[in-house]
């Protein structure tokens, strides 16, 4: 079993950064898969990014790809997401979440076993 815990969302303008933190607690944090989802308001679920157990493999969403950096450090079992150059349209409730069935990278939501309550990010002027 794994809680994940998101912080660092807010209210940030049009070209402005901000870093999101997801906390695991629980067991061998290194044997997860870990993405990064966001909903839109009156949008579905969709994928951001995502990290392979070590690290060593990310792929990102055409939208956000050159403007976020996801990473992780297993020994503080965290999971961070850089977003620089924010846009209006980033606006969004951000998810992180967990899959233990895979070593790679993996986009498809329904793949991942855990998830956190998410974290708000608005960008507006």
């Amino acid at each position: 079993q794994v809680q994940l815990v998101e912080s660092g969302g807010g209210l940030v303008q049009p070209g402005g950064s901000l870093r999101l933190s997801c906390l695991a607690s629980g067991r061998l944090f290194s044997s997860y898969v870990m993405g990064w989802f966001r909903q839109g308001p009156g949008k579905e679920r969709e994928f951001v990014t995502t990290i392979s157990r070590d690290g060593a493999f990310t792929t990102y969403a055409d939208s956000v790809k050159g403007r976020f950096t996801i990473s992780r450090d297993n020994a503080k079992n965290t999971v961070y997401l850089q977003m620089n150059s924010l846009k209006p349209e980033d606006t969004a409730v951000y998810y992180c979440a967990a899959s233990s069935r895979f070593i790679g990278t993996v986009d498809r939501d329904y793949e991942y076993d855990y998830w956190g309550q998410g974290a708000q990010v608005t960008v507006s002027s």
